[in-house]
């Protein structure tokens, strides 16, 4: 792993994802900061994916649960090549190719249309046995917000993954503790999370710190190993990850930077 060059490319993908909600003057810059070493990690060191041919079959799979980071996945997709950077600026336009969430059938490289919360995962769940049923050895990975974590259809899903023994399946919590109405705990509680996922036959990979690309590279190797059930790594995050005046804010779940937080904001990621 390179990790100065994973480093390097999260800055620009952060960028990107500031410059992108300001322009379209909405989005949500709080949860996309806090899962964009994530995605730059999955993307640039772990899946297998192919830029000039998005639908390969021998592909690994990516779904965005939480659909309404979709700046983050754009940026890294943009970054990657498989549609021009220009295209970041149109964020949210009318008729334009990005919009607000993930849209499988215009957006190359976005393998799952998402926006609903909990029904990622169930889609998820369903690629993963499609591609056992193939005999196709490629992984799926799908990132869930903490806040997400309160959708009924989530669970649904996970006893599914368990009892079909899908080790070919790799859920990421994105778990910064927020959302939009504030902290979790105080919305609606969903701790114990390691218990909960173990009580339903998943093995657990507890990520400390899933802003660090060693801690990453660490959580998905132990992944790697595991035989016979599916996986979740419950990475700990923070919201609005390397803007200091958005880290650990939930008023920046869902808001634009104006122009001078746009600036201090690309000034604190470049730093």
């Amino acid at each position: 792993m390179n990790k100065q060059k994973l480093v390097s490319l999260s800055k620009e993908i952060k960028k990107y994802i500031i410059e992108m909600i300001y322009e379209a003057k909405s989005g949500h810059p709080g949860g996309s900061l806090s899962c964009a070493d994530i995605l730059t990690y999955l993307y640039y060191e772990k899946m297998n994916v192919r830029v000039e041919n998005p639908k390969d079959v021998n592909r690994d799979r990516f779904v965005l649960s939480k659909g309404h980071a979709a700046p983050s996945l754009y940026a890294v997709l943009a970054e990657k090549g498989y549609f021009p950077k220009d295209e970041l600026n149109n964020l949210r336009k009318i008729g334009a190719l990005l919009q607000g969430h993930p849209d499988s059938k215009r957006v190359p490289g976005v393998d799952v249309s998402t926006g609903s919360l909990g029904q990622g995962i169930s889609n998820a769940v369903g690629m993963a046995l499609g591609l056992r049923y193939q005999e196709n050895d490629s992984k799926v990975y799908v990132l869930l917000g903490d806040g997400e974590l309160q959708e009924g259809l989530v669970w649904e899903a996970s006893m599914a993954a368990a009892h079909y023994k899908l080790n070919n399946l790799v859920a990421i919590v994105d778990y910064n503790g927020l959302q939009i109405d504030g902290k979790n705990e105080e919305v609606m509680g969903i701790a114990p999370l390691d218990k909960k996922f173990e009580s339903f036959g998943w093995n657990v990979i507890y990520c400390e710190d899933g802003n660090d690309f060693d801690k990453l590279n660490e959580a998905f190797l132990r992944a790697d190993q595991v035989q016979g059930k599916p996986t979740v790594v419950i990475a700990k995050t923070v919201k609005g990850s390397g803007v200091s005046f958005m880290e650990n804010k939930a008023e920046w779940h869902g808001q634009a930077p104006n122009e001078e937080e746009r600036k201090r904001a690309i000034k604190d990621i470049m730093n």
